[in-house]
């Protein structure tokens, strides 16, 4: 049997294009919608292809008339803490204002099944870990709230119609896919392993360490590491639930482990054979000590289970990708 064909929106970017290529993998004919504000037109690995805008009505009711759209992935937030601080609205116009244009879009078109790619900073600072999905919920930047406020706006919609939706709230996504296609392209780029391997590469002289006085093991502050081929899994998991009838649920995505700063940067050092020297500075404001993913909802509901559960092979894929990146 056929199966339904799948709208990636933001399929252009670092965790959508990996989306992209394994629907394709799993033979889902596949859509990507991207502006290429921020993606990059040459990672998304097959299907169709339309540039454009989520926040322009037209564009989506032209590719909703187009093509026989079964669901909806929602990959096009913007995410970067710092500049949400700095440009609130700019924040709230992409990740709320536009996320509406989509919704009502859909409806429209008689769409019902949605997934929505969230995070764990709509915990804000954690009051304990690891971190369940019944934790409170408070936001300490607007990129956290901008999340925040799309997934109660789906719980509204959904309540008042048929819509169905999977809300997947990631930790820290890393490394690349296995074969070394795609990988993580960010301009500018604010993810700890990523940086690291730019120092391997000879693209940075060397890597801030934020603090070493926090109250774990090292002193640097400890993160919960998710292979990006392991959240796309657990997005396809979450698509054959809400295909299949399954209602509404929202699920951590971690290891539920946690790696420190330096135990990235000591990996990075025995996988690349780089010294990776290092610059220690203050601590920057609002980074929580401990962030740790409890995921045991999605491991019981969907049984998903994580297939790079070990920081050096998240760190070897991301390698792979960033000496090919850098003409290694």
């Amino acid at each position: 049997m056929n199966k339904p064909t799948i709208l990636v929106i933001g399929g252009a970017g670092y965790i959508g294009s990996h989306m992209v290529l394994d629907l394709l993998r799993a033979n889902y004919p596949v859509i990507t919608l991207d502006n290429l504000s921020r993606g990059h037109r040459e990672m998304v690995s097959g299907g169709d292809f339309e540039e454009g805008d989520l926040g322009d009505p037209a564009i989506l009711d032209r590719v909703f008339s187009r093509y026989p759209v079964k669901a909806v992935m929602h990959f096009a937030a913007w995410s970067l803490v710092g500049e949400s601080v700095e440009k609130p609205l700019a924040y709230y116009r992409n990740n709320v204002a536009c996320t509406i244009t989509l919704l009502e879009a859909m409806q429209r078109h008689a769409i019902r099944h949605f997934i929505f790619s969230s995070t764990a900073a709509v915990y804000g600072e954690p009051q304990q870990t690891p971190i369940t999905e019944a934790h409170p919920c408070s936001p300490t930047n607007p990129y956290g709230a901008t999340k925040l406020a799309v997934e109660r706006l789906l719980a509204d919609v959904s309540a008042a119609s048929d819509l169905t939706c999977s809300i997947l709230r990631y930790f820290n996504a890393a490394g690349a896919d296995a074969d070394g296609g795609i990988g993580e392209r960010h301009q500018p780029e604010t993810h700890l392993i990523p940086l690291v391997l730019q120092v391997a590469t000879g693209e940075r002289d060397a890597i801030r360490i934020f603090g070493e006085d926090y109250p774990t093991p090292d002193g640097t502050c400890l993160r919960d590491y998710i292979h990006v081929s392991d959240l796309t899994r657990a997005h396809l998991l979450a698509l054959e639930a809400l295909l299949n009838g399954g209602g509404n649920t929202t699920c951590n995505l971690g290891n539920s482990s946690g790696y420190s700063v330096r135990q990235v940067i000591e990996a990075a050092r025995a996988i690349t054979g780089h010294p990776i020297p290092t610059r220690t500075e203050e601590r920057r404001a609002g980074d929580p000590a401990v962030l740790i993913a409890d995921s045991s909802r999605i491991r019981n509901e969907l049984g998903w289970k994580p297939r790079y559960e070990r920081l050096d092979d998240i760190i070897r894929t991301a390698w792979s990708w960033h000496r090919k990146e850098a003409g290694l």
